[in-house]
Protein backbone atom coordinates (compact mmCIF):
# COMPACT_ATOMS: atom_id res chain seq x y z
CA UNK A 1 0.00 0.00 0.00
CA UNK A 2 1.09 3.52 -0.73
CA UNK A 3 1.71 5.76 2.35
CA UNK A 4 -1.37 7.73 1.62
CA UNK A 5 -3.40 5.13 1.92
CA UNK A 6 -2.79 4.32 4.91
CA UNK A 7 -2.64 7.31 6.39
CA UNK A 8 -6.97 7.32 4.78
CA UNK A 9 -7.06 3.88 6.63
CA UNK A 10 -6.30 5.08 9.86
CA UNK A 11 -8.07 8.20 9.66
CA UNK A 12 -11.36 6.24 9.05
CA UNK A 13 -10.27 3.57 11.72
CA UNK A 14 -10.11 6.46 14.55
CA UNK A 15 -13.23 8.37 13.32
CA UNK A 16 -14.85 5.16 13.49
CA UNK A 17 -13.37 3.50 16.69
CA UNK A 18 -15.58 5.69 19.31
CA UNK A 19 -19.30 4.58 17.29
CA UNK A 20 -17.48 1.11 17.08
CA UNK A 21 -17.13 1.18 21.56
CA UNK A 22 -20.54 2.96 21.92
CA UNK A 23 -22.43 -0.21 19.65
CA UNK A 24 -20.39 -2.54 21.87
CA UNK A 25 -21.45 -1.34 25.08
CA UNK A 26 -24.91 -0.75 23.94
CA UNK A 27 -25.02 -5.06 23.41
CA UNK A 28 -23.87 -5.67 26.32
CA UNK A 29 -26.54 -6.93 28.73
CA UNK A 30 -27.36 -4.71 31.53
CA UNK A 31 -26.35 -6.30 34.55
CA UNK A 32 -29.63 -6.39 37.30
CA UNK A 33 -29.27 -3.90 40.17
CA UNK A 34 -30.10 -5.80 43.38
CA UNK A 35 -32.75 -3.44 45.93
CA UNK A 36 -29.97 -2.97 48.08
CA UNK A 37 -27.59 -0.92 45.65
CA UNK A 38 -30.49 1.57 44.43
CA UNK A 39 -30.39 4.56 46.70
CA UNK A 40 -33.27 5.82 48.48
CA UNK A 41 -34.01 9.20 48.87
CA UNK A 42 -34.59 10.99 52.16
CA UNK A 43 -36.95 12.77 53.44
CA UNK A 44 -34.62 15.77 53.61
CA UNK A 45 -33.38 15.94 50.05
CA UNK A 46 -36.41 14.49 48.13
CA UNK A 47 -38.82 17.16 46.91
CA UNK A 48 -42.61 16.04 46.26
CA UNK A 49 -42.45 15.64 42.51
CA UNK A 50 -44.66 19.11 40.49
CA UNK A 51 -48.15 17.91 38.76
CA UNK A 52 -47.53 18.73 35.13
CA UNK A 53 -50.93 20.88 34.36
CA UNK A 54 -52.21 20.56 30.52
CA UNK A 55 -54.19 23.25 29.06
CA UNK A 56 -55.78 20.94 27.12
CA UNK A 57 -59.43 21.58 29.10
CA UNK A 58 -59.08 25.03 29.57
CA UNK A 59 -61.58 27.98 28.79
CA UNK A 60 -60.07 30.33 26.42
CA UNK A 61 -61.81 34.23 26.68
CA UNK A 62 -60.65 35.75 24.20
CA UNK A 63 -61.42 39.50 22.39
CA UNK A 64 -60.80 42.78 21.01
CA UNK A 65 -61.08 45.99 23.08
CA UNK A 66 -62.27 49.52 21.28
CA UNK A 67 -62.10 53.13 22.30
CA UNK A 68 -65.18 55.49 22.19
CA UNK A 69 -64.12 56.47 18.50
CA UNK A 70 -64.27 52.40 17.51
CA UNK A 71 -60.76 52.33 17.16
CA UNK A 72 -58.74 49.46 18.42
CA UNK A 73 -57.52 50.07 22.32
CA UNK A 74 -54.03 48.61 22.98
CA UNK A 75 -52.39 48.52 26.70
CA UNK A 76 -56.24 48.19 28.12
CA UNK A 77 -55.82 46.36 31.65
CA UNK A 78 -58.25 42.97 32.28
CA UNK A 79 -58.18 41.14 35.62
CA UNK A 80 -60.20 37.90 35.65
CA UNK A 81 -61.65 36.47 38.94
CA UNK A 82 -64.03 33.96 39.46
CA UNK A 83 -67.43 34.95 40.47
CA UNK A 84 -67.74 35.49 44.30
CA UNK A 85 -64.10 36.05 44.99
CA UNK A 86 -62.87 39.47 45.68
CA UNK A 87 -58.79 38.71 44.61
CA UNK A 88 -58.37 38.70 40.90
CA UNK A 89 -56.57 35.74 39.71
CA UNK A 90 -55.45 36.45 36.37
CA UNK A 91 -54.10 39.71 34.62
CA UNK A 92 -53.03 40.36 31.30
CA UNK A 93 -53.02 43.43 29.29
CA UNK A 94 -54.28 43.99 25.27
CA UNK A 95 -51.88 43.80 22.81
CA UNK A 96 -50.98 47.00 20.20
CA UNK A 97 -54.39 45.87 18.25
CA UNK A 98 -56.50 45.97 21.25
CA UNK A 99 -56.73 42.36 21.49
CA UNK A 100 -56.54 39.51 24.56
CA UNK A 101 -56.61 35.72 25.14
CA UNK A 102 -57.06 34.27 28.74
CA UNK A 103 -56.83 31.09 29.69
CA UNK A 104 -58.95 29.83 32.78
CA UNK A 105 -59.77 26.49 34.30
CA UNK A 106 -63.53 25.16 32.83
CA UNK A 107 -66.19 24.56 35.02
CA UNK A 108 -67.04 28.15 37.09
CA UNK A 109 -68.52 31.83 36.08
CA UNK A 110 -65.92 34.03 36.03
CA UNK A 111 -65.99 38.00 36.28
CA UNK A 112 -63.79 40.36 33.96
CA UNK A 113 -63.01 43.68 34.93
CA UNK A 114 -61.67 46.04 31.82
CA UNK A 115 -59.87 49.39 33.03
CA UNK A 116 -58.36 51.84 31.11
CA UNK A 117 -56.91 55.56 31.95
CA UNK A 118 -59.71 58.10 31.42
CA UNK A 119 -62.66 55.77 30.97
CA UNK A 120 -65.40 53.55 32.75
CA UNK A 121 -64.43 50.40 34.14
CA UNK A 122 -66.61 47.90 32.55
CA UNK A 123 -67.24 44.51 34.29
CA UNK A 124 -69.04 41.34 31.89
CA UNK A 125 -69.83 38.07 33.49
CA UNK A 126 -68.32 34.66 32.16
CA UNK A 127 -70.00 31.03 32.19
CA UNK A 128 -67.73 28.85 31.95
CA UNK A 129 -69.63 26.04 33.17
CA UNK A 130 -70.98 24.24 30.23
CA UNK A 131 -71.14 24.69 26.59
CA UNK A 132 -67.76 25.25 24.10
CA UNK A 133 -64.19 26.00 25.75
CA UNK A 134 -64.02 29.61 24.47
CA UNK A 135 -65.78 32.88 24.50
CA UNK A 136 -64.98 35.43 22.26
CA UNK A 137 -65.91 39.25 23.76
CA UNK A 138 -65.58 42.83 22.18
CA UNK A 139 -65.72 45.86 24.65
CA UNK A 140 -66.51 49.05 23.70
CA UNK A 141 -64.89 51.94 26.31
CA UNK A 142 -67.08 54.92 27.36
CA UNK A 143 -64.97 57.90 28.62
CA UNK A 144 -65.31 58.55 32.04
CA UNK A 145 -67.71 61.32 32.99
CA UNK A 146 -65.16 64.52 33.91
CA UNK A 147 -62.10 62.18 32.76
CA UNK A 148 -59.45 63.16 30.35
CA UNK A 149 -59.57 61.66 26.68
Amino acid sequence: MRPRQWIIVLCTAALLAPCVMAIAQAQDPATPQTPSSVPTPTASTSKPAKKKYSHADDFLIRGTVFNDKALSAPGVQLRIRRAGDRKFRWESYTNSRGEFAVRVPQGSAYEMVVRAKGFTEQTRTIDAKSGGNEQSIAFRLEPAMGGKK
